[in-house]
């Protein structure tokens, strides 16, 4: 499935997984401190939702991102994945491409990222289980964790425990490029 196919099935999949834990689209709503209109309209697929507003839906269901874009592997263990075949998790002014599109039993989450100028990973902190790691490869980046920021160029990286809040964004001219890793795969 490429990108595009993968961004239209996410209404369809999130109804899917909204039936089969038997919630109502209001019920969903209540549980991921979101509104019902929101359900609908990520449902009907009428918007792309930001991976943080994703992720809070999908936690209310007990899903991870990781998990909703799971695809089946091929027989046998992949081992190289072509730069078309990373699995886009998330697209728009931040694109977030994975390698692998099924991490279940997988230990370690590798996460390609482009950001637009002045892009960000959403407008709340993040917070999840395991830690992160990247390395800028071109650009700016701001980020933040645990209320202190930092800024990093190309070359530079980081390293945090991930159950501190955290958040990035492009704080250059030009497109931010990252590479990053983050274990165990709760992104």
């Amino acid at each position: 499935m490429n990108s595009a196919d993968r961004e239209l099935a996410v209404g369809q999949q999130l109804r899917a997984l909204r039936l089969r834990a038997g919630l109502s689209q209001r019920e969903l709503a209540r549980r991921a401190a979101v509104s019902n209109a929101t359900i609908s309209m990520i449902e009907a697929d009428r918007v792309s939702p930001s991976v943080s507003a994703l992720r809070q839906v999908l936690s209310a269901l007990g899903v991870g991102i990781a998990d909703f874009f799971a695809a089946p592997e091929p027989q046998g263990e992949q081992v190289v994945y072509r730069a078309a075949e990373l699995t886009e998790i998330a697209s728009g002014p931040v694109s977030y491409r994975q390698v692998g599109a099924n991490l279940k039993g997988r230990a370690l989450q590798m996460i390609h990222e482009r950001y637009k100028p002045g892009a960000q990973s959403g407008t709340k902190m993040l917070s999840h289980q395991g830690e992160e790691a990247g390395l800028v490869i071109k650009g700016r980046l701001t980020l933040e964790v645990d209320g202190r920021r930092y800024e990093l160029a190309a070359g530079d990286a980081y390293l945090f425990d991930s159950r501190k809040p955290h958040g990035f964004r492009n704080a250059g001219d030009g497109e931010l490029v990252v590479v990053s890793a983050c274990a165990p795969p709760t992104f």
